[in-house]
């Protein structure tokens, strides 16, 4: 009997103990290469406040700026290794780890952001993001960064000619380089945090970012023009470190999940309803902004044509034809 009795206590402080460990407390790192006004961080203080509220507080996401926890090469090897638990970055920048995402580089692959929306949310970017996995990165959902648009110090650009000589900074990637070379200019591949003062210092002439992310960083201060050139779109990788992930129960990998996808919603209403208000701060601020004409954005397709036909064959002619296939429909 007293056996029976010691057993059963021991069973009761077991069980007690393991809903105190799932009940537990635990903050987690959130990190952005961006100020806290940038495109994503609408969505980061959204999942943050979501997942506050589906856990009554006990789950917190703390949040980083302007590249506190490293460049977006050190936070990948961190989320891998666990000691970083989220981030949000640049979807392409993951070619990396998953060769198939430089895709989301390709220049002038989606025509507006019905065509992004619906390839991210569907099985191509469920795909995508299923591939980091290996890698030890949990992919959550896409965000939207948006339209990339070339500003700089020395000139306007009117015509695709005058790109050539400008040293430009890229998202340090193969493609990026590459485009930038096709087009005449000399690309210098910088962390994020460190463009503004290359280009305070001339170290570079410009550099190519959405339209928010230009007005977010006060660019007009160091830049003195832009093109719309909408020459690639990016969308964001929300992701998880996949240690951090298999370490939570269920219940709370569904409040992640719901807590990024609600956030996805809001995060990409914002970004968009920002652009046309940040075009005219720019112009407020003294940017002369230039538009390329239909003739002259032929040229710029042209010209990146051979950079596109040499990553289809490095991403996969597959993947290349899945992503085409699902556009097709969408522009029937």
């Amino acid at each position: 009997m007293k056996r029976l009795i010691l057993k059963s206590v021991v069973a009761v402080a077991a069980m007690a103990a393991l809903g105190l460990a799932s009940a537990q407390e635990r903050t987690l790192k959130m990190n952005l290469n961006g100020p806290d006004n940038h495109p994503a961080a609408a969505g980061m203080k959204k999942f943050a406040e979501s997942v506050a509220a589906k856990t009554n507080g006990r789950i917190k996401i703390s949040l980083f700026y302007n590249g506190a926890l490293g460049s977006d090469q050190a936070v990948v090897s961190a989320l891998k290794g666990g000691t970083i638990e989220l981030a949000v970055m640049n979807s392409g920048i993951l070619a990396s780890e998953v060769k198939e995402m430089a895709i989301f580089d390709f220049p002038f692959l989606f025509a507006n952001e019905k065509e992004s929306d619906a390839v991210v949310d569907g099985p191509v970017g469920k795909k995508m993001h299923s591939l980091l996995e290996a890698k030890g990165i949990v992919g959550l959902s896409y965000w939207e960064l948006g339209y990339r648009q070339i500003t700089n110090s020395k000139r306007a650009i009117n015509k695709v000619e005058d790109i050539e000589g400008l040293k430009l900074r890229v998202i340090p990637s193969p493609i990026n380089i590459d485009w930038v070379k096709a087009l005449g200019g000399n690309p210098t591949p910088l962390p994020f945090p460190e463009v503004y003062s290359a280009m305070e210092q001339r170290a570079i002439d410009g550099q190519e970012n959405p339209v928010s992310v230009i007005a977010a960083n006060k660019f007009w201060e160091v830049q003195k023009f832009m093109v719309l050139s909408n020459h690639q779109y990016n969308p964001q990788s929300v992701l998880m470190s996949k240690k951090v992930w298999d370490s939570l129960s269920p219940a709370d990998r569904k409040i992640i999940d719901d807590a990024a996808d609600e956030a996805t919603q809001n995060q990409r209403k914002e970004a968009r309803a920002a652009v046309a208000a940040n075009l005219e701060l720019l112009k407020k601020n003294g940017m002369t902004v230039t538009q390329l004409p239909p003739t002259e954005v032929n040229k710029l397709r042209e010209k990146m044509k051979p950079v596109i036909d040499k990553y289809t064959a490095s991403v996969g002619e597959a993947t290349v034809k899945e992503v085409q296939t699902e556009l097709a429909k969408l522009r029937k």
